[in-house]
């Protein structure tokens, strides 16, 4: 996982390089203002370069930008807003650390800075960070699979409708149907007697061509077909 180290002095750097190599991190980047820091971060207004970090250690004094006001840019930013920011300080009375946790700081450091307390922090706040970039990457995939799931959902009901549609427009025929045995007529719902291809035609989709079947134009026609 990446750390972020922004401090102006070089020798605190290399000193907060040197202790976390010694813990095993070894991805770590430095930034000697907050406008460097603005750079890693994508923050400068560029909108290139902007590299993926998962916890930042920041002096509180620095020139052109203070921590705490670096903090509350950071935090202001969506992308960066669950970034986790311990905040490097000599000064620990009440009042200024509280203004470090409202700018955004989940944690502090004092100095001179101890090895073991360095290490039990950042180990802390780099599990926080990856069990909520865990949780984060559930939702996303429980919010793609929900959204899936209602599109599902309408294509089916669309497909139903289109379904439901078709069938209104198809005629069926069924149930008993009252016909002449003499001439074939059909007593339609309003009790009048129809022709047999027109009732059909009413209650179905077919269509009829008028044609003679062999047996009848024998009958009709006996000079052209031999009874």
């Amino acid at each position: 996982m990446s750390i972020l180290i922004i401090d102006d002095s070089p020798d605190q750097r290399n000193l907060l390089r040197m202790m976390l190599n010694s813990a095993g991190h070894t991805d770590i980047l430095a930034a000697d203002s907050a406008s460097a820091a603005f750079k890693h971060l994508g923050l400068d207004g560029q909108g290139q370069g902007a590299v993926d970090v998962d916890l930042i250690l920041m002096d509180v004094m620095m020139p052109d930008m203070d921590g705490i006001e670096t903090c509350r840019r950071i935090r202001a930013n969506e992308r960066l807003r669950d970034i986790p920011i311990i905040v490097i300080t000599a000064k620990t009375e009440p009042e200024y650390l509280l203004l470090a946790f409202t700018a955004g700081a989940m944690d502090y450091l004092r100095k001179p800075l101890n090895s073991a307390e360095l290490q039990a922090r950042v180990c802390s706040a780099l599990l926080l960070k990856h069990e909520m970039d865990r949780r984060k990457a559930r939702e996303q995939e429980l919010q793609e699979r929900t959204e899936a799931l209602r599109q599902r959902e309408q294509d089916l009901t669309k497909s139903n409708e289109e379904l439901q549609q078709a069938l209104k427009q198809v005629k069926v025929l069924r149930g008993l149907i009252p016909i002449c045995s003499s001439c074939k007529r059909i007593r339609n719902d309003q009790n009048y007697w129809q022709r047999l291809e027109d009732y059909l035609q009413e209650h179905s989709e077919a269509l009829f061509s008028q044609i003679l079947c062999v047996e009848c134009a024998k009958k009709l026609y006996p000079g052209v077909y031999k009874v």
